[in-house]
């Protein structure tokens, strides 16, 4: 009985003292892991080489991207998403898309997988985990911002900086 209690110590020690080094929470993490098909390739916040010459594309509708995007993002939507909105793209480029958490995005994504877009990637944890990483986000007119659109106040719940907005 008293043999196990050095492991469940040290597991309880792991516990709370590297959740600081983890910014997102045990069932934020899970919920991404049952959100993206394992096969759609994903890029995190601090792969900022990929992120800094990628075509990014915000997924989510328009009065979410006016409240806050990250920069250089155009907006594309979900609901009235079409291919026209990205003719312009090459192909070849490499797209990253994103959205609150990033369902609606990979699923945008696979629309451009399947167009022939070669090299599209969906944002771990959307604007969320992005902002609680805190990567900067603007305004409609470039102007950094604290307020992020939560898509509802459920959903807010994932977001732990910055400003939610409802």
């Amino acid at each position: 009985m008293y043999s196990s209690f050095p492991r469940i110590l040290g597991f309880l020690a792991l516990v709370f003292f590297a959740a600081p080094v983890f910014s997102q929470s045990l069932p934020f993490r899970a919920l991404l892991k049952n959100t993206y098909d394992k096969d759609f390739p994903l890029v995190y916040p601090e792969q900022k080489d990929l992120l800094e010459d990628a075509v990014l594309l915000d997924t989510r509708e328009r009065e979410e991207f006016a409240v806050s995007h990250l920069p250089s993002a155009r907006w594309v939507g979900y609901e009235t998403f079409s291919m026209e909105s990205v003719s312009e793209v090459s192909k070849g480029d490499t797209i990253v898309v994103y959205c609150s958490i990033g369902a609606r995005s990979q699923e945008i994504g696979k629309k451009l997988k399947a167009a022939g877009y070669q090299h599209v990637f969906n944002l771990y944890g959307g604007i969320f985990h992005w902002v609680n990483e805190e990567n900067s986000v603007v305004k409609s007119d470039s102007v950094p911002t604290e307020r992020v659109h939560t898509y509802n106040k459920v959903w807010g719940m994932w977001l732990t900086k910055g400003e939610k907005v409802y």
